[in-house]
């Protein structure tokens, strides 16, 4: 029995290419259109709407500072208007990159401090409750914040330590430039 035990983990040590790919399948089966759905809500009207933002979009990501302008988002400073955009674009480009296995480590590391900005906004800018927020540790392993974002970042931190797997840009681009070598 510890003879076959043996054998399989072995071979799993072995299994280089299985932990990547099946991140970056769960990363596209589970969070790819929710970052995408969120992205949308936030664009403005027609071709510029990538550039100028919804009124939501600002509410989403600075509920507290568009409070404070009398929810008024055009009275906010450019600041606020680079880092809504640059968001918003993070929210299309870094999962996008992740699924088709581009600048796999980058883009996930990317993705970690945006669930971590995410967070931070959600708890603190949107004043969620302790239930929303949960706690690690205890009996409930549904809490949106602390438990899922835990698990999406573990997911990700295995991109950025194995990279994007065989089957990906990364490694086509490796590989093409080996070729050339």
């Amino acid at each position: 029995m510890i003879r076959t035990y043996t054998r399989l983990t072995t071979a799993l040590d072995r299994a280089d290419w299985l932990l990547p790919t099946l991140a970056r399948v769960v990363f596209v089966g589970v969070l790819l259109l929710y970052f995408w759905v969120s992205a949308l809500t936030k664009l403005g009207e027609g071709a510029g709407g990538l550039l100028w933002l919804s009124d939501t979009a600002y509410m989403q990501i600075f509920p507290k500072a568009v409070e404070a302008a009398g929810y008024d988002a055009a009275q906010l400073g450019w600041g606020y208007r680079l880092a809504a955009v640059l968001g918003t674009w993070a929210e299309f480009l870094l999962p996008l990159c992740i699924a088709i296995g581009l600048m796999t480590r980058l883009s996930a590391l990317g993705m970690i401090v945006f669930v971590a900005v995410q967070s931070y906004v959600d708890i603190y800018g949107h004043d969620v409750g302790a239930k929303t927020t949960g706690a690690w540790f205890d009996h409930i392993s549904n809490a949106a914040i602390v438990d899922q974002r835990a698990l999406w970042v573990l997911l990700l931190m295995i991109l950025v330590v194995k990279g994007a797997g065989p089957l990906s840009l990364d490694a086509a681009l490796r590989s093409a430039r080996r070729a050339e070598m």
